[in-house]
């Protein structure tokens, strides 16, 4: 999980002690940041509930982890807490299950910036949803485009579907070795 399970254990509220903070605990992800880098996430407001089982981060909300970048209008984290006695919470056992951004939501992740208005991420499957009109990811010169977009983050498989009023788009610059 990586960058993800770094989130999630700053706004689960047992290590923030601000809008901003650091972590290095987790498990390793080769397809994101190393764990040992700091994470800052910055936000206009912060509402934690930890009955509910959630932290959302509101307003200008930015979370950075060495090159990896995320902007969005709001940032809420869903997690489960792993209870060894059901009256007292463990401190730090936790785990996300559910991520999602709202909101001229931008993700800058391995030389590819995803941008849409909702992005979803499942932990358990390492799947990222984008979703909402003119969601799209960009590598270098190529594009894909399309209403809702996944991204499986564990093998680096896209699919990509067209909405209602416009069809999926991609470009490619194929160099000297084009359909000629």
């Amino acid at each position: 999980m990586g960058f993800w399970a770094v989130i999630f254990l700053l706004a689960a509220g047992t290590a923030i002690s601000s809008a901003h903070a650091a972590d290095t605990s987790g498990n390793p992800d080769t397809t994101g940041p190393k764990n040992n880098e700091k994470i800052y996430i910055t936000a206009d407001k912060l509402i934690s509930d930890n009955t509910a089982g959630y932290a959302e981060f509101i307003g200008n909300v930015r979370a950075t982890q060495g090159e990896t970048v995320i902007t969005a209008d709001r940032l809420k984290i869903f997690y489960k807490k792993h209870l060894a006695d059901k009256n007292k919470p463990v401190v730090g056992k936790e785990s996300i299950h559910q991520i999602v951004a709202n909101g001229n939501v931008r993700i800058k992740f391995d030389n590819r910036v995803a941008e849409s208005q909702q992005a979803v991420y499942n932990t358990e499957t390492s799947v990222v949803v984008l979703s909402g009109a003119d969601s799209k990811i960009i590598s270098g010169n190529d594009t894909i485009s399309g209403e809702k977009i996944t991204f499986y983050r564990k093998d680096g498989r896209i699919a990509v579907e067209g909405g209602h009023k416009e069809r999926v788009e991609a470009v490619f610059f194929a160099g000297e070795k084009g359909l000629k």
